[in-house]
């Protein structure tokens, strides 16, 4: 039975990820900085572990890891939309995007490195976005961010693959979540339109 530590795993692609690999028999752990009631419910559901920790916090990921062991798999899915036009972004704001965003998945991966080497085995996978490799207006700090996870992924791979380790990177389109609230209905017609399916994603696309 392999150890899957997901981020931010309490709803939307996290949950659906969770809910994938407790079906194929991992033993899965939930990890959530806010949603503590959705991420115990879901782990009630698999027979998993909720583990609360900020992961943009390099000493909460580490109590988190001390907590749950070795990892087996890593999925890096912690992350949170944020609009607002360039000019009027603070340094909180994007220090925060690319705080969780960046520095989560780069602490989560150091933590869990050492026993994947140890091993010779392991997977990381990095939770991108299309808007990483198109970028999009008014989200310069979240394109900027996931932008950077996919630079990681191919670096990372390279530099650990002969440990036996796997990197890859996801780019989901836009996908049913709780990001995509504030849109309008306009806006939800002209996205299908831009997507080659003519419909939006869902979390178990993903």
């Amino acid at each position: 039975m392999r150890t899957v530590l997901i981020t931010g795993g309490s709803r939307g692609i996290g949950a659906a990820t969770a809910r994938a690999f407790a079906k194929n028999g991992d033993r899965v752990i939930i990890n959530y900085q806010s949603k503590q009631q959705l991420a115990e419910a879901l782990a009630k559901e698999l027979g998993g572990i909720a583990i609360r920790a900020d992961v943009s916090d390099k000493g909460q990921v580490r109590a988190m890891l001390e907590q749950i062991g070795g990892v087996d798999v890593l999925v890096n899915n912690a992350g949170f939309a944020q609009f607002a036009m360039f000019d009027a972004l603070s340094d909180e704001d994007w220090q925060r995007m690319l705080g969780v965003t960046l520095s989560g998945a780069f602490y989560c991966i150091q933590g869990v490195l050492p026993h994947m080497i140890h091993q010779k085995s392991g997977a990381i996978i990095n939770v991108s976005s299309i808007w990483g490799i198109t970028g999009s207006a008014c989200e310069v700090a979240y394109s900027t961010a996931k932008a950077g996870l996919i630079g990681m992924t191919k670096a990372l791979a390279k530099e650990v693959g002969l440990s036996g380790i796997r990197v890859n990177c996801v780019a989901p389109g836009a996908i049913e979540t709780d990001m995509l609230s504030c849109f309008t209905a306009e806006d939800m017609d002209a996205l299908k339109e831009e997507t080659p399916l003519s419909r939006i994603g869902n979390t178990t696309d993903i």
